[in-house]
């Protein structure tokens, strides 16, 4: 099938894909999750800091190449709370290179024991202006949104709130994970809804009796889709972007982990291709080392 009738095939149909990598997925340990949009239930362990770099790369039809670009801050204050600190920015390929804002978000989650659905509430607040890191899809969220000059586009300020309700199930360690997305700007403006929806396992179950860097057990793959559900005035996939791709990352033993995915727009409103990657490396006991010192 030519890429082209693949984007203009209802995007919904794709959603059986997505299940059908949780059917696939029984015996499998959990690890570090390879989601570049969505989030699992999983928090971070209390005094661990955690450093990511992450971007995407895509092109509008008739728009110029990006990169944008997220440098996150995430810190374990409790067992149940998590907050991350973000500082965007993006590159236009004969265009500019641009800082545009920061975001604050902090997840909190209810119930700390293990259930067959793990909920976990998330609240952010984003200052930022032509930003292309895509860190969600919301409302009518779409390709032509890229095609404005950096100039143009910093002009617009966005001060946000978000909300998540984020649902995780493991089963055998394998996971899977749905956040139901509400986005409102301060200045104005209806609520905008969005989703997100992963599966993902380690290659292998069990670890390996001998050191290795790249054993199968220290890769993890899945499958993510996301994108917009409109508005408070038009809720629905009406007019709405929709992505979806495969995702892969390997834990080295040094603590960093590297990830990649491409994925695909499943419509004429979605950017045809993005390529995402990452990086992060977690420091354990990140306060307690200054501690020592004194």
């Amino acid at each position: 099938m030519a890429p082209s009738q693949w984007r203009n095939r209802p995007w919904h149909r794709c959603l059986g894909f997505l299940f059908a990598a949780v059917a696939a997925s029984a015996g499998c340990c959990a690890q570090e999750r390879p989601y570049f949009v969505t989030y699992s239930h999983e928090m971070e362990e209390p005094g661990n800091l955690e450093i990511e770099m992450s971007g995407a790369i895509g092109k509008p039809p008739v728009g110029n190449r990006f990169l944008g670009s997220t440098t996150e801050f995430e810190y374990g204050v409790k067992a149940w709370w998590t907050s991350e600190f973000y500082l965007d920015g993006q590159v236009t390929w004969h265009d500019s290179t641009i800082f545009t804002g920061y975001r604050w978000e902090n997840r909190f989650r209810p119930l700390l024991r293990e259930h067959w659905i793990n909920p976990v509430i998330y609240v952010e607040f984003g200052n930022t202006s032509a930003d292309k890191a895509l860190r969600e899809v919301v409302g009518h969220d779409g390709r032509d949104d890229f095609l404005d000059s950096n100039a143009d586009a910093r002009l617009e300020k966005e001060r946000e709130i978000e909300l998540k309700l984020i649902l995780g199930s493991d089963f055998r360690g394998c996971n899977l994970s749905e956040n139901l997305i509400a986005e409102k700007n301060l200045a104005g403006g209806p609520w905008e809804f969005g989703y997100a929806l992963a599966a993902s396992r380690p290659l292998k179950l069990a670890a390996s009796t001998r050191k290795c860097a790249f054993c199968r057990e220290k890769f993890q793959a899945g499958v993510e889709m996301y994108g917009g559900l409109g508005d408070g005035h038009s809720f629905g996939t009406r007019l709405t972007s929709h992505y979806l791709g495969p995702t892969v990352n390997w834990s080295a033993p040094n603590g960093m982990t590297l990830s990649f995915s491409p994925q695909f727009g499943l419509n004429h409103y979605s950017i045809p291709r993005l390529y995402r990657f990452g990086i992060r490396y977690e420091i354990e006991q990140f306060l307690s080392r200054f501690r020592r010192g004194e």
